[in-house]
């Protein structure tokens, strides 16, 4: 082979390779857009004008290319990660409060560069639309492309076909049709497009082409991306997602006024909301009693009677860990539970004042919670007057024992439980208009109830046990009703089925763009001087592969088989020619080897 190559020849095997891929290439550089400039002000408006075109042109070309593409999805992740890390308005304002109260300095620049409101942000934003943009105008080119190469035919062949990568060559007593036809049937049984052709160099050749699956795959894996963004926006602006705690025996029903927390996108209309509603009829749970995992959860099930819109049949469900119950779009998750402590007050009459469920908050994995219990109407002093009960609590479901270290749970079962109580009256504060944490007893208006010490009263009580208020202001008795409560999200995101679809369509399109080869094969049969048939066989990939020349050599064989050597005696001394009774042998290419 020569190493000198004529422009040409050049230009020919450019012409074969040509297509291989949908990517656009544009030659032009800055700088060269205007070209020559014409003299006076229209040549300077003119080159001007070409000039600003060309930098529009290119910089549409950089957007679109495939490195920015990815240098903008792994922008989109890294700005996704301060998001993950800090605490974000969206999902908790209480938590960015208390950062910003703890870090004095860090909370005015987080705040600054939005790091609070991360997927909100103008720059989070930004990147995306870019990505989206750049996606967009990526494929649509490409796919126009594309489907006008699934219409075309296959290049002809180039004149030296012994330049292409992987090459083979025999004599043959056949005639060049025989071999031609016998290499169209060869080619399409092995599902290559195949067409006779006399384009390209000399003489007629079969041309062929296989592997149209990568770059649909690579478009497939840029529409998945769109299909991905597009679900996460649409889920972004039109999700809504709102917490609500149950006590066993309560119900809800999906309005916003039922909702302890409730937020939702910017494109969210309340009237949207699903109409169903919900009861809490028990809370089931099981622990590991021994061994090193004792107290380990095994079992957390909500059993809840729903009925689907306004007045749908009653249904019964369990609701467990990620297995939420579905009810017209939306998703009702089990995230927390808790007892709740039933007690009865009474006041110095001895007339019942309230009786209540109290939900408490755990404070470890065994069970043990605080909270209050709040007595706002219907109680009235030995003097008759108005006053509000507060009493901080606390329970253990399972309670070491008298004399055996502080009052926390030793297991998250009742095993026996035991309320912790302390008691004060006066005003609870609620009368302010300012909200109150429903844990939390505030104290600042109220008095303490004082034992017979001058202390703050309070006792431990097992159920049925009761406490008794100083000077005949009535009492508080723990129950032995122990309920059980739950707390449950309800969640709707629109589009989180479609990102779903488009990533999976993603990992399928970027496996076959990577494992699938793109490649072009050419047989050429031509009659020689001597009246035997020269047979040449050459391949192409997009990027060079050992595998290219395999399948060639095994495609040889099987043409071989149909146009066997010509039984010639001098013709060991053919360069490039094999002995008339083997197999032709593919001979890779300088470099192809790699």
């Amino acid at each position: 082979m020569s190493k000198t190559e004529t422009p040409e020849e050049q230009n020919e095997l450019g012409a074969a390779g040509s297509q291989l891929s949908t990517a656009p290439v544009d030659r032009a550089m800055p700088g060269s857009f205007g070209g020559k400039r014409a003299p006076g002000a229209a040549g300077w408006l003119a080159w001007a004008g070409r000039e600003a075109f060309g930098w529009v042109r290119w910089m549409w070309r950089q957007l679109t290319s495939m490195r920015v593409a990815l240098l903008l999805l792994l922008l989109l992740s890294l700005g996704a990660i301060p998001g993950s890390l800090i605490p974000q308005t969206s999902i908790d304002e209480l938590k960015v409060a208390d950062f910003k109260k703890a870090h004095t300095t860090l909370g005015p620049l987080y705040e600054k560069f939005q790091l609070f409101d991360v997927y909100s942000s103008v720059w989070f934003s930004a990147i995306y639309i870019l990505l989206f943009v750049s996606l967009i105008g990526c494929i649509v080119p490409r796919t126009w492309q594309f489907v006008g190469q699934l219409r075309g035919r296959p290049p002809g062949a180039p004149k030296r076909l012994d330049r292409l990568p992987a090459y083979t060559t025999w004599r043959t007593g056949a005639e060049p049709e025989q071999v031609h036809e016998a290499a169209l049937g060869l080619l399409k049984g092995r599902r290559f497009r195949a067409d006779l052709t006399t384009k390209g160099g000399a003489g007629a050749s079969v041309a062929a082409e296989k592997g149209y699956l990568r770059e649909a795959g690579n478009l497939f894996f840029h529409i998945s991306l769109i299909v991905l963004l597009v679900a996460f926006a649409v889920g972004a602006l039109f999700k809504s997602e709102g917490g609500k705690l149950i006590v066993q025996g309560d119900g809800f029903s999906n309005t916003l006024t039922q909702y302890d927390n409730f937020k939702s996108g910017n494109l969210f209309n309340t009237d949207d909301l699903e109409p169903f509603s919900f009861k809490l009829d028990s809370f089931d749970s099981t622990f590991e009693r021994k061994g090193p995992e004792k107290g380990t959860a095994r079992t957390y099930r909500a059993n809840v009677t729903y009925s689907e819109g306004v007045d749908g049949p009653e249904k019964k469900k369990a609701i467990e860990v990620n297995k939420p119950l579905e009810v017209d779009g939306s998703k009702v998750y089990l995230i927390g539970h808790g007892y709740a402590p039933t007690v009865t007050v009474r006041d110095g009459k001895g007339k019942v004042v309230s009786t209540q469920s109290v939900p408490l908050l755990p404070i470890d994995s065994n069970g043990t919670a605080t909270g209050a219990v709040k007595v706002l109407d219907g109680y009235r002093d030995k003097s008759g007057k108005k006053e509000q009960l507060g009493f901080n609590a606390f329970f253990v479901p399972t309670f070491a024992g008298e004399g055996h270290g502080q009052m926390f749970s030793q297991f998250p079962a009742l095993d026996n439980p035991v309320l912790a109580l302390s008691a004060y009256h006066g005003s609870l504060g609620v009368d302010s208009g300012l909200p109150q944490n429903v844990y939390q007893l505030d104290t600042s208006k109220m008095d303490k109830f004082k034992d017979s010490k001058g202390e703050l009263l309070k006792q431990r009580m097992r159920p049925g046990e009761t406490m008794k208020l100083p000077n005949g202001a009535g009492s508080i008795t723990f129950d032995k009703d122990i309920k059980r409560w739950a707390t449950f999200q309800v969640s709707q995101q629109p589009g989180s089925m479609w990102a779903l679809v488009g990533a999976i369509s993603a990992i399928v399109g970027l496996a076959g763009s990577l494992f699938i080869q793109r490649r072009r094969v050419w047989v050429r049969a031509v009659r020689g001087a001597d009246g035997v048939t020269v047979v040449e066989m050459a391949g192409l990939g997009r990027s060079e592969s050992a595998k290219l020349p395999e399948e060639l050599g095994g495609l040889a064989a099987h043409l071989h088989e149909k146009a066997p050597s010509a039984p010639e005696a001098d013709q060991a001394g053919h360069a490039g020619f094999e002995h008339a009774d083997s197999t032709p042998q593919v001979v890779p290419a300088e470099g192809a080897e790699k």
